[in-house]
């Protein structure tokens, strides 16, 4: 590890080598003593002006190196009443009065890029030095020695450990994708008011515990194992969750960071957070209607438009004035789908793209974002591909992208080949942001049949019988808005796209959409038994028990509903009231 040398805190001037012997500043760093050095790209020294004390008491040093949403953040940030500054160059660390480091997407990619800009040695002069520093998810990852994703690959080193994948042996889904209960190692001001309250993860790999880390250890988190949840030293803390996404609590978090001197408001008690909880997620429909506005619309069985002489679409209200009614009413995530992407270039789709930017400015629980991810070429003969589209998609406040007809034909020729060839947009997506970012949007419908063994798919015993007294089914997939079949069940679909990197499944049902009769549990309980992802209920819900009933009877982590919450029939805090009373844990 390459040591900094200091002058007096007071001095106006600050110099950096990575040639100086160790500072005694750095006594409180404890390294195993095995541990590798980094070779750094950069080894020069830094010098230069500190910024005068209490002249940036507003401003905020972000270091965002250009991966996944960052917009969230820095609208949190915003929100608390803070500037932004961000980094260019090394020195514009060095200079930070506090430093926020929001690490999205996959750790090698991340440190290739802290390493080519020379930018590790400066962050590590930075935190050495004990100065106001937040990291946040992948941020808290590259603090420790290395990271067994696409590795091993070294980290900045400052902690010891390895940050490897969560074991699914244990039964549990991977990634850890949802709101968790923090387990507080030792009192630390910014987690002050997290103490009865779930915090929202996601993420495929993890730091533990060890005799050698475990003074820097603030807080951990139960999935299978205790995985470190939060780190603390001095003024040094990073997160595993995202405060930015963890709703009011998560807020408090920031704030605590941002403003030291906004003063405790109760000694932390622990509450009713124990565990992973289940999710209800609000889901919006949009497109265009006839006027060309576009509007959160709702089907029955995939129909958007009423049944009247005019034959209008359905107007339920305002994409970015249901998402904010949304989050004030509780809902765990939200969802768009933009239905009309799959005609229409979604680069050219402003109104959507600018939907997500203005919720992201007052949402802070995970914006999911679907339709039309693919590759296009637009009315010149340019060419994009599905990841620039995704890419577009984060940068406007998306957290996660959900890939609905493209991850289909890709999953087709994943089993007519067994071949993965890294060039699908679920291949690529997931490469560059982690699969924890995609979502597959899975859209069957039920055939039925007599003998099971007379169709090459997945069968399942349906609990209500066909038209013609058939006792079971297979779920054809849909694309393109469920109008065309596909010669491929939901089963094979499901386990084909996690292989290729799916991080989560929404499993929707076209028979149920609209019906308000109950989810399909025949088809729920099948997938989310077939995969070891997270898997998301859709379509049918039309009251509360339905709610509990799939939570129940099957391994679905999360519930999403859309019509019965756009219609004001079951507010989204009468779902979790009642859950809550069944014994099925949800944030509240």
């Amino acid at each position: 590890m390459e040591a900094a040398s200091f002058t007096s805190p007071s001095s106006t001037t600050t110099s950096f080598s990575s040639h100086s012997s160790t500072s005694q500043s750095l006594r409180f760093l404890r390294y195993k003593p095995n541990a590798k050095p980094l070779n750094y790209k950069s080894s020069r020294s830094f010098s230069l002006r500190a910024s005068a004390t209490g002249a940036d008491d507003s401003v905020v040093t972000l270091l965002d190196y250009g991966a996944g949403n960052v917009r969230s953040l820095r609208n949190a940030i915003k929100h608390l009443g803070f500037d932004i500054k961000d980094v260019q160059t090394p020195e514009d660390i060095l200079k930070a009065k506090r430093l926020i480091f929001p690490g999205v997407g996959a750790f090698a990619p991340a440190m290739d890029v802290l390493n080519k800009k020379g930018m590790a040695e400066a962050l590590c002069a930075y935190i050495e030095q004990d100065r106001p520093f937040l990291g946040i998810c992948l941020g808290l990852q590259l603090l420790f020695e290395s990271s067994e994703e696409n590795g091993p690959v070294k980290g900045l080193g400052l902690i010891p450990g390895v940050v490897g994948r969560f074991d699914s042996s244990k039964g549990i889904r991977v990634p850890h994708i949802g709101w968790n209960a923090l387990e507080i190692a030792k009192d630390t001001q910014i987690l002050d008011d997290i103490g009865n309250s779930h915090v929202y993860f996601v993420h495929s790999y993890r730091a533990m515990p060890s005799d050698e880390n475990r003074e820097w250890i603030s807080s951990t988190c139960k999935y299978g194992d205790d995985f470190i949840a939060s780190i603390q030293r001095g003024n040094v803390h990073a997160v595993q969750f995202h405060p930015e996404k963890s709703g009011d609590v998560g807020l408090s978090v920031l704030r605590r960071f941002l403003n030291p001197k906004s003063g405790r408001t109760q000694k932390l008690v622990q509450g009713n957070a124990s565990k992973l909880a289940k999710r209800v997620i609000a889901c919006l429909d949009v497109r265009t209607n006839d006027k060309g506005d576009l509007v959160v619309t709702k089907g029955d069985q995939y129909d958007v438009r009423e049944n009247t002489k005019e034959n209008e679409v359905r107007n339920l209200g305002k994409p970015v004035d249901l998402a904010g009614q949304y989050y004030k009413d509780g809902a765990d995530e939200v969802s768009f789908l933009n239905i009309t992407a799959f005609r229409d270039f979604p680069l050219g789709d402003l109104p959507m793209l600018q939907v997500l930017r203005y919720a992201s400015e007052n949402v802070f629980v995970p914006l999911t974002v679907g339709g039309g991810i693919k590759d296009f070429k637009d009315a010149n003969g340019r060419y994009y591909s599905s990841l620039e589209v995704a890419s577009e998609y984060f940068r406007s406040g998306a957290d996660k992208i959900s890939i609905g007809s493209d991850a289909v034909y890709a999953a087709e020729e994943y089993l007519k080949s067994g071949v993965k060839t890294g060039k699908s947009s679920l291949e690529e997506i997931s490469r560059v942001y982690g699969n924890q970012a995609v979502v597959v949007s899975i859209d069957p419908r039920r055939v039925y049949v007599k003998d099971p063994k007379a169709v090459e798919f997945m069968t399942v015993k349906v609990r209500n019988p066909g038209p013609n007294g058939e006792e079971y089914a297979w779920y054809q997939c849909t694309v393109s808005g469920g109008r065309e079949g596909r010669p491929i069940g939901a089963y094979e679909l499901a386990k084909a796209v996690e292989e290729l990197g799916a991080g989560e499944i929404l499993l929707n049902c076209i028979d149920c959409d609209g019906q308000g009769k109950g989810f399909d549990i025949d088809l729920i309980k099948l997938i989310s038994d077939a995969v070891s992802i997270p898997v998301i209920a859709s379509s049918g819900a039309g009251a509360v028990e339905h709610f509990t009933e799939v939570f129940r009877e099957t391994n679905a982590s999360a519930a999403l509903a859309a019509g019965i919450f756009h219609r004001k029939e079951v507010p989204i805090q009468a779902v979790k009231e009642h859950l809550s009373k069944e014994g099925i844990e949800v944030r509240m």
